[in-house]
């Protein structure tokens, strides 16, 4: 069965939308996936499944969240396969002396409009940087992604699609989980 990654947005932020890690393994489970492991708090999953579109994935667990849990998440799920080939293309990395810890990805519903895009260039975000490539949005942010103009409710907006940000570290560890 193929790996695939789950991302939560949303949850356990500021007490909003509780979710236990326990539990929210027990209803993958439910759900029918198998080997479900979690990262961290932030709603990282890591499970396999039978073969079948993210998207259709994502929609089984957000039906999934919303029977268990009582509140609407968005999820994107990705293949390991994905994970891997947006580690490998992320720009950022050929340039010297990047700071990783800086670095992060926004991962995308869907592949943005032409015009969407636009939109999103004449952001002035500076000092953020950002690079997009299919579904993905990479995000140099020296000042903190805390700080950034680029945060998930901006690129929503602008690119009329589902996001969710991981740092550099989580989207490394979850490419390691899935394919050790």
């Amino acid at each position: 069965m193929p790996t695939y990654i789950a991302m939560l947005r949303g949850i356990n932020v500021s007490g909003q939308k509780p979710v236990k890690m326990d539990q929210l393994r027990r209803m993958f489970e439910a759900l029918g996936f198998a080997q479900v492991k979690t990262y961290v708090q932030s709603g990282n999953v890591v499970f396999q499944a039978k073969k079948s579109p993210v998207a259709e994935l994502s929609r089984k667990i957000e039906a999934g969240i919303l029977r268990e849990f009582g509140f609407d998440v968005p999820v994107i799920s990705k293949t390991a396969e994905e994970i891997g080939s947006t580690i490998q293309n992320n720009p950022f990395l050929k340039e010297k002396a990047i700071d990783l810890t800086r670095l992060h990805v926004t991962f995308l519903s869907g592949v943005p409009a032409k015009a969407a895009l636009e939109k999103l260039s004449a952001v002035r975000a500076a000092p953020d940087r950002f690079h997009s490539r299919a579904t993905e949005i990479y995000l140099h942010c020296p000042d903190g992604y805390g700080r950034s103009k680029l945060a998930n409710n901006i690129l929503e907006r602008l690119l009329s699609l589902r996001a969710t940000t991981r740092n550099w570290k989580t989207v490394n560890e979850l490419y390691r989980m899935a394919t050790e």
